[in-house]
């Protein structure tokens, strides 16, 4: 593509562009000499699933693959051992080598769900970090000071408040700084809150003799509350390995403010059709409703292909527009040792079903009006029940149990 269509492009959902007038230069002498420059992603595999949080920056990556240019996935099996300090009011707990290669696999294979496999070249980068002696490590860390490292906001704040900040956590943005100089990367991607890392390389490619990389940051994406960032410890997150109908279910619980947002980062649309449809939503053309539900099946689609999005469409129609019982719902089997006098305390059932995290919560749902057994509400938090067999449990809108 031309200067200009792939600077449209790379410019969509960014945040900043560190340097721009030095991306430009480079795109300009890659279109000139045909040679595609090296964009560098690195994921640390510190839990074992990706979610719609990741992608934004996956989605990134695979334009400038789309753009022809070569990519890199590097995916830290060293840094993930310590733990990105970004953002952390502690220092984290060190993984072991095997918790971060099974993590690393589940990585392989999910990414590919977003990224091209023939155009990603997928690196470790113990393969350069592992071979480095001490001496070698005493140089890197010489490149930087105490001080600049004080200036990151998150070691800044627990210096301050006399929390601890362990030496190697500064090697933290060193060795991923590093991940840049072995690679001769052009440019690397990371979420706004991985600004000082991405100028690390920066820094760290000069003081190598070699020609800075490009800095580009990513939003971070909102989780379904609508507040935090999305996160699997927060549980406002929308996994992508999830089934389709839960996927499609979480989707249309996202706030309508929101659907902008996740038009833009995580749907593969062009610009031209995330403008269309939002200038519909404004003029009136487009329901809300309609909108979500269209965003809703893009994003599944983009993950369990368009048969799937469908059937979830169909079966979100069922439940929630017709108000009828969802065809595929799980079974539980009562345990009689549960059991007192062939009757279960409703609350208790709850927990043991998974349809609630304890009794306490239970109780307070049944109070708000959001428990039905067999379609009818159950308002009692004292209820007792006969679990007879296909005795259907329903929480909320989405979850429903049955009983064998």
């Amino acid at each position: 593509m031309d200067l200009a269509t792939q600077l449209e492009v790379i410019r969509r959902g960014v945040v900043e562009i560190i340097p721009e007038e030095e991306l430009l230069a480079k795109l300009r002498r890659s279109l000139a000499t045909g040679k595609p420059l090296r964009v560098k992603l690195g994921l640390d595999p510190t839990a074992p699933d990706i979610h719609l949080g990741h992608t934004v920056v996956l989605q990134k990556l695979k334009q400038f693959q789309d753009l022809g240019h070569q990519v890199f996935l590097v995916l830290g099996d060293y840094t993930g051992r310590i733990g990105d300090p970004s953002g952390k009011s502690e220092t984290r707990k060190q993984l072991t080598e095997e918790e971060v290669l099974a993590n690393a696999r589940t990585y392989e294979e999910q990414i590919f769900k977003i990224l091209s496999p023939h155009k990603t070249t997928i690196v470790f980068n113990s393969q350069w970090l592992a071979p480095l002696n001490f001496a070698q490590v005493l140089e890197l860390s010489s490149k930087y000071t105490v001080a600049r490292m004080l200036e990151r906001d998150d070691f800044e704040k627990r210096f301050r408040s006399q929390l601890p900040i362990s030496i190697h956590e500064f090697f933290y943005p060193l060795m991923q700084g590093y991940d840049s100089v072995a690679l001769e990367a052009d440019v690397e991607l990371g979420g706004t809150d991985q600004k000082f890392n991405l100028l690390m390389g920066r820094t760290l490619q000069k003081e190598y003799g070699q020609e800075p990389q490009i800095a580009i940051t990513t939003p971070l994406l909102e989780g379904l509350d609508g507040v935090q960032k999305m996160s699997k410890s927060l549980g406002n997150y929308v996994g992508i390995t999830e089934p389709a109908g839960k996927m499609y279910g979480k989707i249309m619980s996202l706030a309508d403010e929101l659907m902008s947002r996740y038009f833009e980062l995580v749907t593969p649309l062009s610009l031209d059709e995330v403008k269309v449809v939002l200038s519909d939503i404004t003029e009136g053309r487009l329901h809300p409703r309609d909108a979500k539900m269209m965003l809703a099946r893009t994003i599944v689609e983009a993950f369990h292909g368009i048969e799937a999005a469908l059937q979830a469409e169909a079966e979100f129609k069922k439940v929630f527009q017709q108000h009828e019982l969802p065809t595929d719902i799980s079974t539980f089997l009562v345990p009689y040792e549960a059991l007192a006098n062939g009757r279960i305390w409703l609350p208790k059932l709850m927990v043991l079903a998974g349809l609630a995290s304890s009794t306490s919560e239970a109780r307070r749902l049944i109070k708000g009006g959001g428990v039905k057994v067999d379609e009818e509400k159950v308002t009692d938090a004292d209820t007792e029940i006969e679990p007879v067999s296909d005795l259907i449990i329903q929480v909320g809108r989405r979850k429903f149990v049955r009983l064998v």
